[in-house]
């Protein structure tokens, strides 16, 4: 019982996140080398044999929305080069938090490479912080980069 009014409670917070999540190139800022977040070995993998990399960012202010996912993932540019996107929250900015040590990786081959982890949101009409599910997809072929949120126990 409680759980479901938990899970209740989440559905109805989702409405207020808005588009809680966006996806950029890495022109900005927010994706200089100077925003990787340390430790290295703890804030990146590998997927795809190499030609796919996640990064944690974490730009340090605003505070909370400091954090954000790098993507370098085929396909690739005339010169050889992987694309770079970013993947943050409303408005450009980041998320609160990021636990990518729980990251999950899965492959659908009519979807692509799907990840998941938990991200903390700003709750923007109550002002509090939740904790969220993040759901990305890419899919090597075309570049396209997805997002979804939902709430978690």
């Amino acid at each position: 019982m409680i759980r479901a009014a938990g899970l209740a409670l989440g559905l109805a917070l989702l409405p207020a996140l808005g588009a809680a999540q966006s996806v950029s190139d890495c022109d900005g800022w927010v994706g200089a080398a100077r925003n990787l977040a340390e430790p290295w070995d703890e804030n990146t993998r590998t997927f795809a044999n190499g030609a796919v990399r996640l990064a944690v960012l974490d730009t340090l202010e605003p505070a909370a929305g400091a954090f954000h996912l790098l993507i370098l993932s085929p396909p690739y540019t005339e010169l050889g080069d992987r694309q770079c996107r970013i993947v943050g929250g409303r408005g450009g900015l980041g998320f609160a938090g990021m636990m990518f040590s729980e990251l999950d990786a899965s492959y659908d081959p009519a979807v692509g490479l799907i990840w998941t982890l938990p991200v903390v949101v700003l709750v923007s009409d109550t002002g509090d912080f939740q904790t969220v599910g993040l759901r990305v997809t890419l899919n090597q072929a075309t570049g396209d980069v997805g997002t979804t949120i939902f709430p978690v126990d």
